[in-house]
């Protein structure tokens, strides 16, 4: 495939093709104007925003080897460039994918300090380093933008890998990190990289003074867990579960009580909970909601990554999204709130995402019903296929969220670093792969229910 690829410094490139709707709403336009309008991203929230435009060449650049790459309103510096390709020389369009120019680890969820403290140790800099997320967001899903008709393949994560590498040279990047990628862009990753001889040469080099060409050197995978519901019988009939109850038949009696029990010491507090979705939910609401969210982080001494407007810009430009949980205590006042994104329910894998909580006090059990079991009830209503609850926790794991895999890839660009991290890539994927094997053996469901451990798609 005839690829190349183009370094934007703003999001102009929407407007020049007609884009997928992608997978998660964290990838939706209006997520992330809400995220920059609001100062969420950009360079002072330290996630500097560059495009990686991977387009077909027009008839005018069709001349120029296809393993060639040309930049568009380079961003990061004024140095010439093999060919500088204006935007209107920019050719058919076909993916884009963000890359963030990072001076910290905040909001990421896949922790690299001990790396950093490497470099650290040796006087080298980790910083800047280089970063392909969902801002803020631990939600596995694509980390491309693809035009209307294409789709992910080995030519074009080439390409958007050879602009990341361009970018780290020209900023001195340590590394690059891909976080929450799909299954498949690992598996192509993993696919396209260098055979362990050729990286064992190109580490010689290095040792001998030669220094590494990016491509020479591997990109490595993490692999996590994270617990994901889903709305079926576990046993041969998959069929979605009509309510509650429902849900509750496919567990072990004990652990059906426990559930029980905990929703009704809600009750017994008072407090009655409710969901509002979309333009439903009030200012006065959104109000009250960020009052909670804030608490979060008070309890923790920090202050929260994303500001009341940007919720406020969430309800104006995507409201289909949005479901908030509350719950009112025997006066009728808001004492907690849980926020929930969620995909149309039409859509093939379409999902519950539990993003943002927070509670004006402490209150026995609340955080499950809110968090938890208000989440499952409105995905069964909605028929989601899956709730996604947010990252870590064992507790999910004994109210019915399987665990499940994750990937996150990562490329170094000091060779001499590359062994150790590796190393340590492989021995986390391995006690990754563990850690996933006894949680499922924790599982609450009963014998009829319980799903079958696999090693490779768990």
């Amino acid at each position: 495939m005839n690829v190349q690829y183009a370094l934007l410094s703003d999001s102009s490139w929407q407007h020049l093709t007609n884009w997928q709707t992608l997978d998660t709403p964290f990838m939706s336009f209006e997520f992330w104007q809400a995220l920059s309008d609001t100062g969420a991203i950009g360079e002072k929230a330290g996630w500097l925003p560059i495009y990686v435009l991977i387009h077909r060449p027009n008839d005018r650049n069709s001349d120029v080897d296809s393993d060639r790459h040309n930049h568009a309103d380079n961003p990061i510096n004024n140095k010439a460039t093999e060919q500088v390709l204006s935007s209107e020389q920019i050719g058919e369009p076909i993916a884009v994918m963000p890359v963030f120019i990072k001076g910290h680890h905040q909001g990421e969820f896949v922790f690299d300090h001990a790396w950093a403290q490497a470099y650290a140790q040796y006087g080298l800099d980790y910083y800047p380093r280089l970063v392909t997320s969902a801002p803020y967001t631990p939600v596995t899903g694509q980390r491309m933008w693809f035009a209307e008709g294409e789709m992910l393949n080995a030519d074009i994560l080439k390409a958007a890998i050879a602009g990341v590498d361009d970018i780290a040279q020209q900023v001195e990047a340590s590394g690059w990190h891909g976080l929450f990628v799909t299954p498949e862009m690992a598996a192509i990753a993993n696919a396209s990289m260098p055979t362990d001889i050729e990286i064992e040469v190109a580490l010689k080099n290095q040792a001998n003074g030669v220094v590494a060409k990016s491509s020479e050197l591997p990109i490595l995978e993490r692999q996590g867990c994270q617990f994901l519901w889903q709305n079926k019988h576990l046993s041969k009939d998959s069929q979605p579960f009509t309510d509650f109850e429902a849900f509750l038949s496919t567990l072990r009696a004990k652990k059906r009580k426990t559930i029980r029990a905990e929703r009704r010491k809600v009750n017994e507090q008072g407090i009655v909970c409710q969901r509002k979705c979309g333009d439903a939910i009030t200012a006065a609401d959104w109000k009250t909601f960020y009052h909670c969210y804030v608490m979060t982080y008070a309890v923790r001494g920090q202050q929260p990554y994303l500001t009341l407007d940007f919720f406020k810009k969430l309800a104006a430009s995507m409201p289909e999204h949005l479901m908030l949980a509350q719950a009112l205590d025997a006066n009728g006042e808001i004492i907690a709130s849980s926020l929930f994104l969620y995909d149309k329910p039409e859509s093939k894998n379409a999902t519950l995402y539990g993003r943002y909580w927070g509670a004006l006090g402490e209150y026995d059990s609340l955080h499950f019903e809110l968090c938890y079991y208000q989440g499952i009830e409105f995905a069964i209503e909605q028929g989601l296929r899956y709730f996604d609850p947010g990252t870590q926790g064992e507790h999910k794991l004994i109210r019915g969220f399987i665990p499940t895999k994750t990937h996150s890839l990562h490329r170094i660009y000091d060779a001499r670093f590359v062994p150790a991290i590796s190393d340590f890539c492989a021995k986390d994927r391995m006690h990754m792969a563990q850690y996933r094997e006894q949680a499922f053996e924790a599982l609450p469901f009963n014998i009829d229910n319980m799903p079958t451990f696999d090693s490779t798609n768990v």
